[in-house]
């Protein structure tokens, strides 16, 4: 046995390794090595442990890049947009399909522009596991790659990726959500390569930018897309519904042909929002015999909303902690269907927290410094054009409910306002409307919380909507090739209430959604889609900087 053990000599300690071991039945010292002072063994200690340290090292990410790409190859991605788009183009160092695989591999793990992609390959291992490197992965390629692919080759390969996906997860396709958004981009406005752009309604209120809308369905069970239709910017909502349920019902059949299950119709549900509402959209829906959950603006059912609150009951206080319903039918869109009143407590009280703290504060805010304005009667304005500013402040419906106003006199200098907020209006507006939802649904037989969670279901299109906005590669070029490439999106993060998947079924990986901006090697932050980024051309290239 070895231990330490100090001598002292002329007043100082040394150290000494003993180790001792039984000689003929008793202990004996057998050896002893002299070790040197305490400050001897400290240094001999930090020149071994620097002897084994490494001179440098590397630290590569690993784990996400792998988990994506392992997904992709899976589901044989690349392969299935290779088969669509045909040969590799000449000279290009990887397929098609692999420039596409690699986008979406980044816009999952690290999403970034395709001029910073390279630098970020090199903060990876994913070289090492794929054999591709850096110098294949020029920005430029990326372009080549997208110019390979059509429309109608993306559309086939979409619908291919989402046959695999159902068929690999078994993620049921019964229940869908279905959503529509814009995007702003800043395609030039002279540039006749992307008529998809086109100015319209920005739901980003970039309205001085080109739009590119987006039609999105995906499934309530994971999130996952199953079809999308992008159309033009300067089109409602409203009017793609039509084609986006044709598209839908196509996709349906073809995923259950693949899968060996009877495709039926009736077996679906579309869940949409009231954005989606016309009677030719509802009469379209009905020919396709799909079944559906929408929902119908509170304020358009006066009848429903002033219904007292002892017509509504619980529906399940644990799913739904408090929220109440009244299931009724009523005449709605051309024809008669089943309502459900439903009434959150908790969305009560943030309606009201947001009516009272910001659009009744806001306006409020405003009229205050008209009247101070008018108070010191230097204004010039005639009294037509501070009535118009007034009716402008007070033309949200809510708040023209509740503020009543009064302008005095009739010459500039004399005009004199006074405003006040009505509490009887008030209290009436929020036992009115406040947490009130109107949902109308073709299933007849279907249970209250079975309606009202399938119609929750549709935050799960919304989700996927709202990691498309993350930062990004921006659809910002003056030339851009093939915008529809840049709004194919990923699983969704789920949000709290939606449903969960089957046990026993590997979690989705979902997208990063706190990782701060990355820099690229110009030195320029990765920002929204509606903002420019290092890929963007000089303004010289730009036919036209100024609005339309």
């Amino acid at each position: 046995m070895a231990s330490l053990y100090p001598k002292k000599i002329g007043g100082k300690t040394y150290w000494y390794l003993r180790e001792m071991a039984r000689v003929g039945g008793k202990p004996k010292m057998v050896s002893e090595r002299y070790l040197g002072t305490a400050a001897d063994i400290a240094a001999a200690v930090e020149g071994a442990e620097a002897a084994v340290l490494p001179e440098r090292t590397r630290h590569l990410a690993f784990g996400d890049v792998a988990a994506a790409w392992g997904l992709l190859e899976d589901l044989g991605v690349a392969a299935v947009i290779d088969e669509a788009a045909g040969p590799r183009p000449a000279g290009q160092p990887l397929s098609t399909g692999t420039y596409l695989a690699l986008a979406a591999l980044n816009r999952l793990v690290a999403p970034c522009s395709k001029a910073g992609f390279a630098d970020w390959w090199k903060t990876t291992a994913a070289d090492r596991f794929t054999k591709i490197p850096a110098t294949a992965l020029d920005h430029r390629r990326f372009w080549d790659a997208m110019h390979a692919v059509t429309a109608e080759q993306l559309a086939e390969a979409s619908r291919k990726i989402a046959v695999q996906i159902v068929q690999a997860s078994g993620v049921d396709c019964s229940s869908v959500a279905l959503d529509m958004t814009n995007f702003a981009t800043f395609i030039a406005t002279a540039n006749g390569k992307a008529p998809i752009a086109q100015r319209g309604k920005a739901k980003q209120k970039r309205s001085d930018l080109r739009l590119i809308g987006l039609g999105l369905v995906v499934t309530r069970d994971g999130g996952i897309p199953l079809t999308w239709h992008a159309y033009p910017g300067d089109r409602p909502d409203v009017t793609q519904f039509t084609a986006m349920i044709d598209q839908l019902h196509g996709q349906y059949q073809a995923v259950c042909a693949a899968a060996g299950v009877r495709a039926a119709a009736a077996d679906m549900t579309v869940v949409f929002d009231a954005g989606q509402n016309s009677e030719d959209n509802f009469a379209h829906l009905a020919g396709t015999g799909l079944h559906y959950i929408g929902s119908v603006p509170a304020s358009d059912c006066p009848d429903l909303t002033a219904l007292p609150a002892s017509a509504r009951k619980v529906v399940d206080q644990d799913r739904f902690a408090g929220l109440t319903a009244c299931d009724t039918r009523r005449e709605t869109y051309g024809a008669g269907r089943r309502a459900i009143l439903t009434h959150s407590p908790e969305l009560h009280q943030s309606q009201a927290r947001g009516f009272d703290g910001t659009t009744l504060a806001k306006a409020g805010k405003k009229l205050d410094k008209l009247a101070a304005a008018l108070a010191r009667g230097k204004t010039r304005r005639p009294r037509a054009k501070v009535e118009a500013e007034i009716e402008t402040i007070t033309r949200k419906p809510w708040v023209r409910r509740v503020i009543t106003w009064r302008l005095d006199g009739q010459e500039p200098k004399d005009l004199r306002l006074t405003w006040s907020v009505d509490q009887d209006a008030r209290a009436a507006l929020e036992e009115e409307i406040f947490g009130k939802h109107v949902l109308i649904t073709s299933h007849d037989d279907w249970p209250a919380a079975e309606v009202i969670a399938g119609y929750r279901s549709q935050s799960e299109a919304e989700f996927s909507f709202r990691h498309l906005l993350q930062p990004d590669a921006p659809l910002d070029r003056a030339q851009h090739p093939r915008p529809r490439l840049h709004l194919r999106p990923g699983p969704a993060d789920r949000p709290p209430h939606a449903p969960q998947g089957r046990p026993g079924r590997a979690a989705a990986i979902r997208p990063r959604t706190t990782r701060p901006a990355r820099r690229n090697r110009r030195d320029r932050p990765d920002l929204s889609l509606y903002r420019r980024t290092a890929q963007s051309p000089p303004h010289d290239h730009r036919t036209d900087r100024r609005p339309a």
